[in-house]
């Protein structure tokens, strides 16, 4: 049933927000590059012989500031993984500002000098912005818009188009690590252990990932709608069916409890700093090893395949042998987490 209104599940990453991409975005603004439908959109520049790749992403995060980052450093992993998710290697970066009147100063500050310890952790530079205020009460202290720009090695071609049944499913690490990190900071939730986010740029770890397996068919960092958001994603893409092994997901303890606890599914919690990989079998141990010798991969793990069979679906074998349905998730899951 069509929608009348936005929704805060709109923006959460699920199918939701999915749908509302698909019917009411893309058919008034189609054109050949958003038919591709990634994360940075990779355009051929003819008079350069080169391609280039373009992503914009909003940022606004509540709270500003959580456990492993802030809204700063995430507007600047989040573009650049963008980019780097095409396999481009981002070079520059714009950064909008809205800004609500009655915004302290010191904490303006802090952000700006985040973003700029960002983007000298993943070598990009940011180039051009723009600042804007909003009265009071009408905007949540800070929002942050950022366009990325990269350029894309010769020879590289990933997006969902090119997965192949066959193909083995690999992921950087654990999962859940964002969404919940946030959801404790601003809850008020206390854990024996400390959740922090896993908010980093990916594009030394994707640039370790292609020199060893040049052939890798995709990539896709599962923010919001998480693992299960990302897989359901480009199995409808690829049209392929996707088999993981749910034992083979890695979780964090204490995220594992936080979830139990809230009654979340791990595998549809956000992340900031994971990449799924989609890469041929004949290479996949090299890829894998590759992403487990970068420090942002020590704990990456090989967790299913792509299959000519049930296209468009994401199966998991769970713990006890049986198989579950891993669907897109629905509702407005954990909101304003980026």
């Amino acid at each position: 049933m069509k929608e009348n209104y936005i929704r805060m599940a709109h923006g959460a990453g699920g199918r939701m927000m999915n749908e509302l991409i698909r019917t009411l975005f893309v058919p008034p603004l189609d054109n050949e590059y958003l038919r591709q439908m990634a994360d940075a959109a990779r355009i051929q520049i003819a008079d350069l012989g080169a391609h280039i790749a373009i992503s914009t992403d909003s940022f606004v995060i509540r709270p500003l500031f959580f456990p492993g980052g802030n809204i700063g450093s995430l507007a600047v992993h989040g573009t650049v993984n963008d980019l780097a998710m095409s396999g481009a290697r981002p070079l520059w970066l714009t950064a909008s500002f809205i800004l609500e009147e009655g915004l302290d100063i010191e904490t303006l500050e802090r952000v700006v000098r985040a973003m700029a310890e960002a983007a000298h952790e993943a070598g990009v530079q940011i180039v051009a912005g723009d600042t804007k205020v909003v009265e009071r009460g009408h905007g949540d202290g800070i929002y942050i818009n950022t366009t990325g720009f990269g350029v894309v090695p010769d020879g590289i071609v990933i997006g969902p188009e090119r997965i192949r049944p066959g193909d083995i499913v690999l992921l950087s690490g654990s999962v859940g690590d964002h969404g919940i990190a946030v959801l404790s900071q601003r809850e008020g939730l206390a854990f024996e252990t400390e959740l922090l986010s896993d908010s980093a740029p990916l594009n030394g770890l994707v640039e370790a990932l292609l020199a060893a397996a040049p052939h890798t068919h995709c990539l896709r960092d599962p923010t919001r709608g998480g693992l299960a958001a990302a897989l359901n994603e480009l199995a409808g893409a690829a049209c392929v069916g996707i088999e993981i092994e749910e034992a083979a997901v890695p979780v964090r303890p204490a995220v594992a409890a936080a979830c139990e606890m809230l009654g979340f599914d791990p595998l549809t919690v956000a992340n900031e700093g994971k990449l799924v990989a989609f890469v041929p079998p004949e290479e996949a141990d090299e890829a894998l090893a590759a992403l487990r010798s970068h420090p942002l991969g020590q704990e990456a793990v090989r967790i299913g395949f792509a299959t000519e069979e049930h296209p468009g679906l994401v199966l998991a074998r769970t713990h006890i042998g049986g198989r579950r349905v891993v669907d897109m998730p629905t509702g407005e899951l954990l909101p304003r987490i980026c």
